[in-house]
């Protein structure tokens, strides 16, 4: 006997939107699945005299809902093994049915054929019942799984599978983080099913105290209008390129219009500097601030090279997240790992196979780092880089014993007055105190900034002192700074 699955809607309830094709198919199968009978149409079908299966039960004994929907999987396939079997679902298969994607992937990988009759589903009749053409924009998102703070508040909205007033509660947490508590939004249940629909309009913060809210329940958000009110609890970041396009484009701003990729570089620099400066300070509103600032340089450079038809934005966010997933293989596959060390070398060995789409490794485990880092922290990467390998001290001791042979070197060296030499110890001096930071689990970088900041309060300090005595630096002697200086050290 052939296998073969075929997978049927029901339609969202009325017993009139159930396609008479569709009808057929549930009365000549051999066997007939249904995901649940809790459906306005089932009553229908048992009156019939049509004979089905359903696996209800597995509500009861799963844990959650991913559960749920990988036991139907299973089963279906397996009695798809002994022949063609019939799996329906309420409304339209391929709407908001986690349980068919499951089945239609898994029988593509095993070559069992799959049929799909679709029906009308429960989001047509919340179109016709509300008066909504999505044409104008539409975003659907799943209440089970929680995705809807990845809502645009500026762009309509349903949410689906809003089963039961504890998965509203946590519907409309989420949705507090992007919209306002106050928007009116519209509580749906059982569209376009004679006597049974429900249209209830409400402010958000209200939407968890129905308790006629059960598994024919959505939820409609009418796009957010009112001027002055946030777009979105991350601003999408669709706004910002649009204003860029706009300060770039005709009419626009003349000096953002003259910039190009290189004329760019110094704010670039300049932007990632005062981030992190903002991280040493620990003060998160400029840390915030600052990010921003980073960012719009980000998006003009990904709007100049759109304008030259190389990539845009989309590009960029495309590229980093398929980067990202294929760099964390013991996150988004089936990898395992011990520790961080064993990330780091994954990491290391899945970007030399990146290169040029081969395993081809890169002519050097030190390419990549670019010289154009400044040189404290392209020195701690060119360390960290040949560490991976193993070239490395066991702890900080030998690096320690390392420091103070260059700082003798150097000292020889300034003693020769030889101006060559010595620029070549002092880097060698300031290579291995880089080398001792690093195992001991400093960033060289951060600690000489603070030891500068630290040496600017110092000095200011005698600079303020001398001041208030009406004295001139100039005139004072090293003895009389040097005594301000550890007034400034005990403060």
């Amino acid at each position: 006997m052939k296998t073969m699955i075929t997978i049927v809607g029901l339609g969202p309830g009325n017993k009139d939107s159930l396609p008479p094709a569709n009808l057929d198919v549930l009365r000549q199968a051999r066997r007939l699945f249904l995901r649940t009978e809790v459906h306005p149409v089932v009553d229908w079908i048992k009156r019939q005299g049509i004979l089905f299966e359903s696996f209800d039960r597995y509500y009861e004994q799963a844990d959650n809902f991913e559960e749920v929907y990988n036991l139907i999987k299973d089963d279906v396939l397996e009695a798809a093994g002994a022949g063609p079997v019939v799996y329906a679902v309420p409304g339209h298969p391929l709407v908001a049915e986690t349980s068919v994607e499951l089945i239609l992937g898994d029988a593509q990988q095993r070559g069992i054929p799959t049929a799909v009759l679709p029906a009308m589903s429960f989001l047509d009749a919340m179109f016709a019942a509300l008066r909504i053409n999505p044409a104008g924009g539409l975003q659907i998102v799943d209440g089970l799984r929680q995705d809807a703070r990845d809502l645009n508040p500026a762009l309509g909205a349903v949410v689906v599978q809003v089963y039961s007033r504890l998965i509203a509660a946590d519907v409309k947490l989420a949705l507090l983080e992007v919209y306002p508590a106050e928007h009116r939004v519209v509580l749906v249940r059982a569209a376009g099913i004679p006597g049974e629909e429900k249209i209830e309009s409400i402010p958000l913060y209200a939407l968890d105290r129905f308790d006629w809210v059960d598994h024919l329940t959505s939820l409609y958000l009418p796009p957010v209008q009112e001027p002055g009110v946030k777009k979105s609890g991350r601003y999408p970041l669709d706004g910002l390129v649009d204003i860029m396009s706009r300060l770039r484009g005709d009419g626009g701003c003349p000096w953002d219009r003259e910039q190009d990729h290189h004329t760019l570089t110094p704010y670039l620099l300049e932007e990632t500097y005062e981030v992190l400066e903002a991280i040493q300070q620990e003060d998160m509103y400029k840390i915030c601030e600052e990010l921003g600032d980073l960012l719009l340089q980000i998006v003009f450079h990904a709007q100049i090279a759109k304008e030259r038809g190389f990539f845009d934005i989309n590009d960029v966010v495309d590229g980093i997240s398929q980067k990202m997933i294929r760099r964390h293989p013991h996150v988004f596959g089936n990898l395992r790992v011990q520790d961080s060390d064993e990330v780091l070398a994954n990491w290391e060995q899945i970007k030399q196979t990146e290169k040029d789409g081969d395993a081809r490794p890169s002519e050097s485990i030190l390419d990549g780092v670019p010289r154009g880092l400044p040189a404290l922290l392209r020195s701690l990467k060119i360390q960290a880089r040949a560490a991976r390998v193993g070239f490395d001290w066991p702890d900080c001791r030998g690096a320690m014993d390392k420091v103070f042979e260059e700082c003798q070197e150097l000292k020889d060296a300034l003693e020769t007055g030889q101006r060559e030499e010595i620029e070549q110890e002092t880097g060698d001096a300031l290579f291995a105190v880089v080398n001792v930071a690093r195992l001991a689990g400093v960033d060289p970088e951060v600690a000489l900034t603070a030891a500068t900041d630290k040496f600017i309060r110092r000095f200011n300090y005698i600079e303020q002192n001398a001041s208030l005595t009406g004295t001139d630096l100039r005139d004072m002697t090293l003895q009389e700074m040097d005594r301000l200086w550890e007034q400034a050290k005990k403060r």
